[in-house]
C-alpha cells in the first residue's frame, strides 16, 4: 500500500481499528466464531502483499462482519481495490472468477454509507436475478452490525412490493438494470444522493442488451458519483464506457493468465446420442460433492434433468423461462446442499458462488471463450480445487481449438482414471455453507426474495440444514415449471452395461439424438 493511499485511508476512517498482530478471535471476542475453511488454495488468492483487514482502517462493526463471514485475510483483488475505493476514486478492476471481487466492492461501499441518512447511497447492478439475491445477502452478512438497510429488486417479482419497501429506509439498492430503471423512472427510487455506482460482471452489463438502460440510469445519479466496474473479462465496449463516464479510474488487472489454476480441464469426444450414457458413467466414477451441468438451450435443460432423474440421481434444473419463485427456491436449496446436481443454461454462469461445487460438466460445449471461462469458474471458487469436463462432438472440434488458443490453455483428453486429489478434499465437511435463515420468498422487509422464511413451492418442506448428508443413489425431485418429476418411493437404479445404450433411449425423439434437435426452438414431440 503506498503512503499516499495510507494517508487517504486515515483521513476517511470511521473509528478504525488499529492494526495488530493478535488473532481475529481475540480482537473481536463478542463476534460469532466462523467455521474455518481448511481446504488448500492456489496462488490465485494466496499470493498477497500480506495486508491485514485492520490496515484498511475500517470501522469496528464492519470488521466484525468481515470476521464472522470467515474472511481471514484480503485476497489480491481486495488488497488492490479496497484502499482505492475507500478514497472515493473510480475503479476499473479485472480479476479471475472466484477470487473475491464481490467483497472487494461491497466492503468499501458499506464503509462509505452513513446509516443515519435515510437515502439510497449506493446502487449495485448485476446482470441476473440470482446474482442479485446472492450479492444482497453478502451485503447483509458483511454489514450486519452497521445498521445498513439493503434492498434487492429484480424483474419477475411484484413491482408493488418494491414500491412499498422503498417507502422505508434503504441505504444500498441491489438489482438488475431493467427493474431499477423502472423504479427510478417512476420516481419511486430516488438516486439523486447515490454517491456509489457499482457494476458487477460489467462486460455483460455493457453489452448492447443493457447499455441503453445503463446510460439512462447514470442520468439519475449526481455528477460527482463514484463508479466501480468489476469483471473477469473486459471487451472494447468497457473502454468506451470508461472514457465517457469515468474520471481517471484506477485500473487493476490481475489476469496474468485467464484460466484458474485450481481447475483441471478435460474433454471427452462422444457422439451426440451417447452423451447421456457418458454422463451416467461420470456420475458413477466421479466423487461429486455438488455439480453444475450446462446446456446451450432451455429445452435441453429440462430434457436432460428428466433423464438424470430417471437414472436415479438427485437433480434440480433452472433456466430463464421458469417462474421466478421457482428459480429462487432452486437456487436457495442448491446452495444449501439439498441436492447434488443442478442442470442449467448460461443463466448461472455469472458470479454465482457455491463453495461446495467441485465438478462442472459442459454437456453442450459453449460457443465462445468468454462463456467457457465463466462456466468452469463455478468450480474452484476462491482458489480451491475443481474439475471441468467437456463433452465434445464432431461439430465442437473447432470451438475447442479456438477456446484453447484464446485462453492460452490446453484442455486434455479425459483419462481412464481421474485422480481424486485433483478435485476431492479429505475433509469435505469443512466446506462452508452460506448462512441463511430459510428459503426465499417473493417479498419482505429489507430485501425481498432472500428475506425471512417463505413457503416451499408445491407444498414441499423447508430446505435442510448445511449438514445435509447424501446417500448413494439419493433421489430428489427436479424442480421447475412442472414441480416434482415423480411421485412415490424411489426406484432402485439399474446397473448399466457400459457397452449398451441407456434404457428408454430413442435416438431421434428425445432431444439428444444424432440430428441434435432440441438446440433452440420448440422441444421435439414426445409420444
Amino acid at each position: 500500500m503506498t503512503s499516499e493511499l495510507a494517508n487517504a485511508l486515515q483521513a476517511v476512517q470511521l473509528d478504525g481499528a488499529n492494526p495488530s498482530s493478535t488473532t481475529p478471535a481475540s480482537k473481536y471476542p463478542e463476534a460469532r466464531q466462523p467455521q474455518r475453511d481448511l481446504r488448500p488454495q492456489t496462488e490465485d488468492v494466496t499470493k498477497t502483499k500480506g495486508l491485514e483487514w485492520e490496515e484498511f482502517y475500517l470501522s469496528r462493526p464492519l470488521l466484525m462482519g468481515i470476521f464472522e463471514a470467515g474472511f481471514e485475510k484480503p485476497s489480491p483483488i481486495q488488497e488492490d481495490a479496497i484502499p482505492v475505493a475507500l478514497t472515493g476514486r473510480d475503479v476499473l478492476a479485472r480479476a479471475k472468477n472466484g477470487t473475491g471481487k464481490t467483497a472487494a466492492y461491497i466492503i468499501p461501499t458499506l464503509h462509505r454509507v452513513n446509516p443515519k441518512e435515510n437515502k439510497i447511497q449506493a446502487l449495485i447492478l448485476v446482470p441476473t436475478r440470482e446474482l442479485a439475491l446472492q450479492t444482497s445477502q453478502v451485503c447483509k452478512t458483511l454489514g450486519k452490525h452497521l445498521g445498513v438497510n439493503v434492498m434487492v429488486s429484480t424483474g419477475g417479482t411484484g413491482l408493488r412490493e418494491d414500491i412499498i419497501r422503498l417507502n422505508n429506509s434503504v441505504h444500498i439498492l441491489v438489482g438488475t438494470p431493467g427493474r431499477i430503471l423502472d423504479l427510478a423512472s417512476k420516481q419511486v427510487a430516488d438516486l439523486s444522493s447515490c454517491q456509489t455506482f457499482v457494476m458487477d460482471e460489467a462486460d455483460k452489463l455493457l453489452s448492447p442488451e443493457f447499455t441503453p438502460v445503463i446510460e439512462q440510469l447514470l442520468a439519475f445519479h449526481p455528477k460527482d458519483r463514484q463508479v466501480m466496474l468489476f469483471s473477469a473479462t473486459f471487451p472494447i465496449i468497457v473502454k468506451d464506457f470508461q472514457e465517457k463516464h469515468m474520471k481517471d479510474p484506477y485500473e487493476i488487472n490481475l489476469m496474468d493468465e485467464l484460466t484458474l489454476r485450481g481447475i483441471t480441464q478435460y474433454y471427452a469426444f462422444v457422439e451426440e446420442k451417447q452423451k447421456v450414457h457418458c454422463l451416467n458413467t461420470l456420475f458413477n466414477k466421479l466423487q461429486i460433492n455438488q455439480s453444475i451441468i450446462f446446456c446451450n438451450s432451455t429445452n435441453r435443460v429440462e430434457l436432460l434433468a428428466k433423464k438424470i432423474t430417471e437414472l436415479g440421481y438427485s437433480c434440480f434444473y433452472s433456466h430463464a423461462r421458469m417462474v421466478q419463485a421457482h428459480r429462487n427456491r432452486v437456487f436457495h436449496d442448491f446452495r444449501n446442499g439439498v441436492c447434488r446436481n443442478l442442470v442449467c443454461s448460461d443463466l448461472l454462469t455469472r458470479g454465482i458462488d457455491i463453495q461446495a461445487v467441485n465438478v462442472v460438466i459442459n454437456f453442450d460445449f459453449p460457443k465462445n471463450a468468454e462463456t467457457y471461462l465463466h462456466r468452469i469458474g463455478r468450480s474452484g471458487r476462491f482458489g480451491h480445487l475443481g474439475l471441468a469436463i467437456n463433452l465434445i462432438n464432431w461439430e465442437d472440434r473447432y470451438n475447442l481449438y479456438k477456446i484453447e488458443q484464446e485462453l492460452g490453455t490446453e484442455i486434455q483428453p479425459i483419462p481412464s482414471v481421474i485422480e481424486k486429489k485433483l478435485y476431492v478434499y479429505d475433509t469435505p465437511g469443512t466446506i462452508p455453507r452460506p448462512i441463511s435463515s430459510g428459503p426465499p420468498r417473493a417479498s419482505g422487509p429489507q430485501g425481498g426474495a432472500q428475506a425471512g422464511r417463505g413457503r416451499a413451492p408445491h407444498g414441499q418442506t423447508d430446505a435442510t440444514s448445511a449438514n445435509t448428508t447424501y446417500q448413494p443413489n439419493q433421489r430428489t425431485p427436479y424442480r421447475g415449471r412442472g414441480g416434482n418429476a415423480f411421485q412415490g418411493p424411489p426406484r432402485p437404479r439399474q446397473q448399466q452395461d457400459p457397452n449398451q445404450p441407456l434404457p428408454g433411449y430413442q435416438s431421434r425423439q428425445n432431444g439428444f439424438g444424432g440430428n441434435q434437435r432440441g438446440r433452440g426452438g420448440p422441444a421435439p414431440h414426445q409420444s
